[in-house]
């Protein structure tokens, strides 16, 4: 028996069951219970967000958010009735003039047509494969007529809507509205609702991401069937058909955090399991998605911005295509770059034509772009026809290029790394956190996991740790030569030596000597313990002179925290990311601690000595390594310390503004060079300015505030109480002893004002 007689005889049986008696049919035929469908629950994914409630990341094998029928928008439902299932409001599960129509239509040698209703579809997506068989024809009838017995045509049309698959791992509408257009189903146009009403009938072939044409003409059928049933008018329907649509690519994030996610991930699935990827939990971080966004941005500009300093590095691989230019050419490029990573900013893509003037790459999207011009200016020696083959630009050249503006240029996979962390300072809410340049190619978190060198970043805590030994900011302290008894002998970076200068002064310039002097004076066990106070870890610091110039090793996140401790006033306070944790219903699983209350018995370091670094701190950002700070940002309310390793292995900035503590690190995973001349305040303190330009908007700035007690301004500078009147050091030289001033007498009771009472 031939198929298409054999798929006639399959219907006219479907039918012929319809026809019958309902009840009597339904009884006696055996069905499976609808428990799934009753007490349903839906399979969500783990869903991370932040903290102002945008979405990061779906962790799970099916993209799905549940929404009740009563969130989903009516010109969703009706669209979806109006060419699924125009009598689904009227039927009891199956639509006999449906199935009427689809077998005369068959019968008539037309195109085969579904005959399934809303209902049916519920019944095959629950309990039945999707196999072309007159049993599972007849079963998909038996449940759906069992379905409507027992469920509102409401609580059908709910399970429909969150449950079908609709591409992309997206089930339901809500998941297809943020896969296909970046936002929720409330915030769709017309043509949006129209087209995504067009995917259940095949989602694969109609999908607009692969092939917009194709689901362009299934949304004009939708929205044909909706202007039949009444649900737009002629007006809308133009409307519809006339609006642009505008699919966002799978390359595109709506919020770069792939960093914290994972973060979040791990946080739950040690506390609940692998059941955490189904059950639809649901995760609050700290993060603000502004700031996120702000700090990605900026870190990728700035290592884009380094890795362009040098010299292009050539292809990424070579392929041979076919001669010519017609559509073999086209599909074997996109067939030789399916394997390579795209991403949204740095666009894989293969040369097809290289000239000296222009070269003609095409993407992985499909997209043809022509570089000219300024495009072309860091690959030229490439396009010589003497270039090592290394670098040759050629036809068959894997490579990356990128937009700026209107124009392409090429570009390239960066080698350096970077890290940002920034965090509430009062409360240590995290409010933006990069891990590296891209978490696809490269999970380790260099916020959390790095533990680098600090350099000259580590320079504030020594300095504070000196005010308790009677150095103040105008304490002359000897930029001069000086050798270690091993023989270690260190260097400014700039090779000079400045002979007596301020601590203000030299902390402002960050002097290497002036800082192997102050610990020499400190000690270096009492240093140790004091970093500890501002939460850095003692044990990773050098027990050596080596800890002045930042040899231990820290993370950009103990650093951050560290320097929170000058922001809030004194207090150390623990980094929190993950907010609360909830399941499917709203139960709250776990929620952070509030923050602890900044008391004067907690306090980790003297209100004063806090006082008095930032003042130094904030001469850094004025006239010092980091004056572009204050400069670019226009306000004097920043305050923060370059640091750069020797050789510039690593480069940092650590700043704050009272509301806000920031750290920037920029390195290669495997320490080297960054290239000479290279800083903590060329390569680091751009990220934090670009950061802190966004995020303190609207701010208003905040001075330095009144000195609280235990200091006063004596001769324009600040100096402890106690040593108003003398005793504190004045001088630290090479080889004399500490100098200290004289304490003068007290004056006496008796002495007129004005007199001088030495």
């Amino acid at each position: 028996m031939s198929y298409p007689i054999l798929n006639i005889l399959k219907m006219a049986l479907a039918l012929l069951l319809c026809a019958s008696a309902v009840p009597a049919a339904a009884a006696s035929w055996e069905v499976p219970p609808l428990d799934r469908v009753i007490n349903y629950r839906p399979v969500q994914s783990l869903q991370i967000l932040t903290a102002d409630g945008v979405e990061i990341a779906q962790f799970g094998s099916e993209r799905r958010q549940f929404l009740p029928i009563a969130q989903m928008p009516k010109l969703l439902q009706d669209a979806v009735i109006a060419v699924e299932d125009a009598r689904f409001r009227e039927h009891g599960g199956i639509d006999p003039k449906g199935m009427a129509r689809a077998l005369l239509t068959m019968l008539a040698g037309g195109r085969r047509q579904g005959a399934s209703t809303i209902t049916q579809q519920v019944a095959r997506t629950f309990f039945l494969s999707n196999r072309q068989t007159a049993e599972r024809k007849i079963k998909e009838v038996m449940i759906a007529l069992k379905i409507e017995q027992q469920l509102s045509k409401d609580r059908i049309l709910e399970l429909y809507l969150n449950e079908i698959y609709l591409g992309q791992h997206a089930y339901g509408f809500a998941a297809a509205s943020q896969v296909y257009f970046g936002k929720s189903l409330d915030k769709l146009s017309t043509a949006e609702v129209a087209l995504l009403a067009g995917l259940p009938q095949n989602p694969l072939y109609a999908n607009p991401i692969t092939n917009l044409k194709r689901a362009t003409q299934r949304q004009h059928v939708v929205l044909a069937r909706m202007r039949a049933t009444g649900v737009i008018d002629e007006r809308q329907l133009a409307a519809a058909k006339a609006e642009p649509l505008h699919i966002r690519s799978p390359l595109q994030v709506p919020l770069h955090a792939e960093y914290v996610a994972e973060m979040a991930r791990r946080a739950v699935v040690q506390r609940v399991g692998s059941e955490a990827y189904s059950s639809g939990i649901r995760v609050q971080t700290s993060l603000r998605a502004q700031d996120q966004q702000t700090a990605w941005t900026a870190l990728r500009r700035a290592v884009l911005e380094h890795d362009g300093k040098g010299a292009w590095r050539g292809p990424e691989d070579r392929e041979t295509l076919p001669a010519g230019d017609g559509p073999e050419v086209e599909r074997a490029a996109a067939q030789a770059l399916k394997d390579h990573q795209d991403d949204e900013q740095l666009r894989i893509g293969i040369v097809l034509q290289a000239m000296p003037a222009e070269v003609a790459v095409q993407l992985a999207s499909g997209q043809r772009v022509l570089i000219t011009g300024n495009g072309l200016k860091w690959v030229k020696a490439a396009l010589s026809p003497k270039a090592k083959p290394a670098l040759a630009l050629r036809r068959g050249a894997v490579v990356r290029v990128m937009q700026q503006g209107k124009a392409w240029v090429f570009t390239q996979w960066p080698q350096a790394q970077g890290a940002f962390v920034a965090l509430d300072p009062v409360t240590g809410r995290v409010r933006a956190l990069v891990g590296g340049f891209d978490f696809a190619r490269q999970q380790f978190n260099h916020v959390t996991q790095a533990w680098r060198q600090p350099g000259s970043s580590i320079k504030p805590f020594l300095y504070s740790a000196a005010l308790e030994h009677g150095v103040m900011p105008a304490t002359l302290i000897d930029d001069a030569p000086f050798t270690a008894a091993n023989g270690w002998s260190p260097q400014n970076s700039d090779g000079r030596f400045d002979g007596p200068i301020t601590l203000r002064e030299a902390l402002a310039r960050s002097r290497n000597l002036v800082s192997v002097r102050l610990l020499q004076h400190v000690g270096i066990a009492p240093e140790r313990d004091w970093v500890e106070r501002f939460g850095l870890d003692a044990a990773r610091q050098p027990d050596n002179l080596t800890l002045a110039l930042g040899a231990g090793s820290t993370t950009p996140l103990q650093l951050a925290q560290a320097y929170a401790v000058f922001a809030n006033g004194g207090w150390r306070v623990n980094p929190v990311l993950v907010e609360r944790i909830t399941d499917a219903q709203g139960k709250v699983l776990f929620e952070a601690p509030a923050a602890t209350p900044l008391v004067e018995e907690s306090r980790a370091v003297p209100a004063r000595n806090v006082f008095v670094t930032s003042s130094l701190l904030r001469d850094v950002t004025r006239i010092g390594t980091a004056e572009r700070a204050q400069r670019e940002l226009k306000r004097g309310d920043v305050y923060g310390k370059t640091g750069t390793t020797n050789e510039a292995v690593d480069a940092w900035f650590a700043g704050f503004h009272p509301s806000l503590v920031a750290v920037a690190w920029m390195g290669y995973d495997e320490p080297r060079s960054l290239g000479m001349g290279e800083s903590g305040g060329g390569l680091a303190l751009p990220i934090w300015i670009a950061y802190m330009a966004k995020a303190l908007e609207g701010v208003p700035e905040q001075p330095l505030g009144a000195a609280p007690p235990g200091v006063e301004q004596i001769d324009g500078d600040w100096r402890y109480s106690e040593w108003a009147s003398g005793g504190w050091v004045t001088r630290v030289s090479v080889d004399a002893p500490v100098t200290r001033a004289p304490v003068a007498a007290p004056v006496p009771a008796s002495a007129p004002v004005g007199s001088d009472p030495r």
